[in-house]
């Protein structure tokens, strides 16, 4: 076990930065909370960024849609109501609609500050459609004009808190090659999903780390048994864009037609359990593969550096997992600003819970586009009220550093270094007959090799410099398999992207959230909410415990 949290010593060369606002991570919802509090009156905000702000994330190479509707007539309605059948009855409708009122107004916003949306026939813009990278630098650049500082190759590695209150983070410069730390009055936590390091594109930054990192300061996770999302690939490429395959034709190596209606997805990993499978894009016609390409350039340029058709030519593919980047589960919200059980702490986007929009079916796409814009707005601004309640004694708040694993451990050096623990991780969490096809002995054993390694973890990993990032990586994966796990393993039913070959039928008696939290040891407790939105008071702190879905 690790040992407790000390007061955290003021950097050697300067002393600490100081913001009303910092916000860790820098994709579409870190862009959006950052934009959202230094429009709601945070005179300083500060974003911080494991890559580079703009390029790095699931978003940057992507081309997504975003799950913007009219709220002329009846559409948003119908829209909620399609959503709702795919949630396992988890989903929340009035969320929905608070969603989809904040995505329309922003994308708007977006519109106005000048953003190129493409142009249809009729010389309208086209709004529903953001591609990452011309999406990603327009943001930035918008940051930029808010007077938001940036620091780019800056992952963060742990929060600070004072008497139990977030009050900033620290973490490692990697072009300085020195440590940084900002304390702030409020921190918003956008960093992301967790894709175990799959190669799916944009998501080696995406491990994790802010689970962790919340966990450690008390926050609660929520829906992480609704991690079980993988995404259809080329073997030789790591894109895992869903749409060119609604018009492919999947076979086995001899040739034999694969059954792929309904659930591509799953078609495909049943027979990649038997062998290798190929795809073509044989049912687009002429017109669509032009709109293909000129929408999914990502998706084409592997098969174009080999010299191959795709819409002629099969190719091999594999499925690569897209963990809780595409899942729905995530730190738990408590109130409609996107506050953390853990007063100073807000989350916003992939590394928040989406289960209140989509349940228990996968975010990816529009809804987590729509989620991005939504939550790092209400948390931004929320982030901003909550410093500005402080006054002025919060530069002055002693602070101590919460994190453990990885930089604090509790015994001697020794036992399994960071590659070995992501090995470890890697070999529980990517295969498929672990993880998405899922059953009670095969998750009590991935259980008991994770509990292993986490003791080893939290008594030995330990680093320093630039290294001590790996290792906190390290941690947030191992910890993140834990937390998946062990939820999967209380939900006693399939529902949605949790599919159980033991137990394969959706159980009535289930139909609730299952939160999450801990560290040395891991509690899972049912938490059930009505269909409205939710109070702005945490739930009270659990005890600790031991029809299909849309998976594609």
């Amino acid at each position: 076990m690790s040992t407790p949290a000390t007061l955290s010593p003021p950097l050697a060369s300067d002393t600490d930065d100081l913001a009303d606002v910092l916000v860790i991570g820098g994709g579409p919802a870190g862009a959006w909370a950052a934009l959202g509090a230094a429009a709601s009156g945070a005179r300083s905000v500060v974003l911080v960024d494991k890559g580079y702000c703009g390029t790095s994330g699931a978003t940057a190479p992507a081309n997504t849609g975003a799950w913007y509707v009219t709220p002329e007539g009846a559409a948003r309605e119908r829209a909620i109501e399609a959503r709702f059948a795919r949630s396992g009855g988890l989903a929340h409708r009035e969320w929905m609609a608070r969603v989809l009122e904040a995505t329309w107004t922003q994308i708007n916003q977006l519109a106005a500050w000048g953003y190129p949306f493409p142009v249809d026939d009729s010389g309208l813009q086209y709004r529903a459609n953001l591609r990452g990278p011309d999406y990603m630098y327009f943001l930035r650049r918008q940051l930029r004009r808010a007077g938001v500082r940036i620091l780019d190759h800056s992952p963060a590695l742990e929060l600070l808190v004072s008497d139990g209150v977030v009050a900033g983070a620290q973490g490692y410069s990697r072009q300085q090659d020195a440590p940084w730390r900002v304390r702030a009055g409020a921190v918003v936590l956008a960093s992301g999903g967790c894709a175990f390091l799959s190669k799916a594109l944009g998501c080696d930054v995406n491990t994790g780390d802010g689970y962790l990192m919340a966990t450690e300061v008390g926050a609660e996770l929520s829906g992480m048994e609704f991690s079980a999302q993988y995404g259809i690939s080329p073997a030789y490429a790591t894109v895992t864009k869903g749409l060119p395959y609604f018009w492919a034709t999947f076979t086995t190596e001899s040739g034999e037609e694969i059954d792929s209606r309904g659930n591509r997805m799953l078609a495909v990993a049943r027979a990649l359990r038997r062998g290798p499978v190929y795809a073509v894009l044989d049912r687009a016609g002429p017109e669509i593969q032009r709109w293909l390409r000129d929408g999914q350039p990502n998706c084409f340029l592997p098969h174009d550096r080999l010299g191959l058709d795709p819409f002629t030519q099969r190719f091999p593919v594999t499925l690569r997992s897209e963990g809780t980047v595409r899942g729905s589960g995530g730190i738990r919200i408590v109130d409609d600003e996107c506050a953390t059980s853990v007063p100073g702490l807000y989350a916003a986007g992939d590394a928040a819970s989406r289960e209140l929009i989509v349940g228990a079916s996968s975010g990816g796409g529009s809804p987590n586009a729509a989620w991005a814009i939504s939550s790092g707005t209400w948390a931004g601004r929320a982030a901003a009220r909550f410093r500005a309640g402080l006054g002025d004694s919060a530069a002055a708040r002693p602070v101590r550093a919460a994190g453990t694993v990885g930089l604090r451990p509790g015994g001697t050096a020794g036992g399994l270094g960071a590659r070995e623990v992501i090995d470890l991780v890697q070999q529980e969490m990517l295969p498929l007959d672990k993880n998405l096809f899922r059953r009670g002995d095969q998750l009590e054993a991935s259980v008991e090799r994770l509990e292993g390694a986490w003791r080893d973890a939290s008594a030995h990993l330990r680093a320093a410099g630039v290294a001590q990032v790996r290792a906190r990586e390290a941690a947030a994966l191992l910890a993140t398999a834990r937390f998946c796990y062990r939820s999967a393993l209380a939900r006693a039913e399939s529902r949605g992207l949790h599919q159980r070959t033991d137990l394969p039928d959706t159980d009535p008696e289930q139909g609730h959230c299952l939160t999450t939290g801990g560290l040395s040891s891991i509690w899972v407790a049912p938490r059930r909410l009505p269909d409205q939105r939710p109070s702005s008071a945490p739930s009270p702190a659990p005890p600790p415990a031991p029809h299909q879905g849309d998976l594609a």
